[in-house]
């Protein structure tokens, strides 16, 4: 589909009709399983409590933490709430986190329509999808110049998804995308704050009320994307040519609760026994030296930001995949911080930003996140990732998903 002053919009109204092959659709609904135990651990987690409590609208949705609640305030919550743990997946081809942006969009118009789960996964699939497009279409200048794609370009996914299960018309739809194009926002200034995973929650928020604006007859620009004045003109979109594709299925779950950028190397070494380990080398894309390479880390927060912090855990066999592992006691522990002293981390631009070569005492062990994952070992790896972070719930919850039953996995996500 090649790219023109229109393009973007009719690639996106594409995605808002297409019918999803289903080893992407196998993919997705193991992203909804991580999504849910993210959202239930984020709420329980706490700090966005009062925040949370302070709005109170009445409706037909659900959110982390009660039932009947608005629906764009479902969305709005649920969004924050599952990106709080900042442990939800991640697409690298834009750097962005679709799931928290479509999903809680999509299940919130789901239960205000009465939707299936499965057509509600498929919203949020081709609403997760419809994100990394613009997150392509925006190009790597948007995000480097300081815009934060889980929130700009999510919330055109969060469009897509709220327009498909409302079924809009492709006028209607086109104008709710270009509803969304004057409110989408969301800057990188926000990270290690509240409103990082507050501009997840704005995203999906956007998406159900410019889907809901344009259902009850408000109109937009022709093209809010691609015009002169348009949402890629004027914030520093690349305007590239993105064809039709599917891409959910290599996005990236995290498994470890620490920054993405440390996981290739924790991969890499996954079976190494580290211990006895004498002068550990890690090479990365220099992009993450500035990102998660915390020499010498005094909070948990901060060791989860730490190439040589996060080494020195897996060696005395803690497990990273925790995130009450990351506390200020594990990064103060006398063990870890001698055992640290062993790592380098060097720069090497011959790597992708997916990958990581760690040298253990001259032994070289690699990792490729971009690698396919077989279905059978994401699946185990995101269920026992579900059952650390929110126990028995989580086999429920699958089973909910396996029934196809939205009454039952929305019943699930209170906690």
């Amino acid at each position: 589909m090649k790219q023109g002053s229109l393009d973007i919009t009719a690639l996106l109204l594409a995605y808002a009709q297409a019918d999803p092959p289903e080893d992407v659709r196998a993919v997705m609904r193991l992203s909804l399983l991580d999504w849910a135990a993210c959202g239930i651990a984020g709420h329980r987690e706490g700090a966005f409590r009062p925040w949370a409590d302070a709005l109170t609208g009445q409706g037909p949705a659900t959110r982390f933490d009660r039932a009947g609640a608005m629906v764009a305030e479902a969305a709005l919550v649920n969004g924050t709430l599952s990106h709080a743990l900042d442990y939800d997946d991640t697409h690298f081809a834009h750097i962005g986190h679709p799931s928290v942006a479509a999903v809680p969009a999509a299940l919130a118009i789901a239960e205000a329509t009465g939707a299936s789960l499965a057509h509600m996964i498929d919203a949020a699939l081709v609403g997760a999808e419809a994100s990394i497009a613009v997150g392509l279409w925006l190009g790597r200048d948007h995000y480097e110049i300081g815009f934060h794609q889980t929130a700009t370009a999510g919330a055109f996914g969060a469009t897509v998804a709220a327009s498909r299960l409302l079924a809009l018309s492709d006028d209607q739809s086109a104008h709710a995308l270009g509803l969304c194009s004057t409110m989408a926002s969301g800057l990188k200034s926000q990270f290690g704050t509240m409103g990082k995973p507050l501009n997840a929650g704005l995203a999906a928020r956007t998406g159900v009320e410019a889907a809901l604006w344009a259902q009850a007859g408000m109109t937009s620009a022709a093209d809010g994307l691609a015009e002169p004045l348009g949402f890629g003109a004027t914030h520093h979109g690349a305007g590239a040519d993105v064809p039709f594709a599917w891409r959910m299925g290599a996005v990236s779950h995290k498994f470890h609760a620490c920054c993405h950028g440390l996981h290739a190397a924790l991969e890499a070494v996954r079976d190494v026994e580290l211990r006895a380990a004498t002068a550990v080398v890690v090479h990365t894309h220099p992009r993450w030296m500035s990102v998660c390479n915390q020499m010498s880390p005094f909070t948990g927060l901060g060791a989860k930001f730490s190439y040589r912090h996060v080494l020195a855990m897996a060696a005395h066999d803690q497990d990273t995949g925790n995130i009450a592992a990351f506390s200020d006691d594990c990064a103060a522990d006398p063990a870890l911080v001698a055992w640290r002293d062993r790592v380098l981390v060097s720069a090497d631009d011959s790597l992708t930003e997916m990958q990581a070569r760690v040298v253990v005492d001259g032994v070289v062990h690699a990792h490729d996140l971009d690698a396919p994952l077989p279905l059978d070992m994401r699946q185990a790896r995101i269920a026992a990732k579900a059952r650390a972070l929110v126990g028995a719930r989580a086999d429920e919850i699958a089973q909910a998903i396996a029934d196809d039953d939205l009454t039952r996995f929305a019943q699930l996500l209170t906690s």
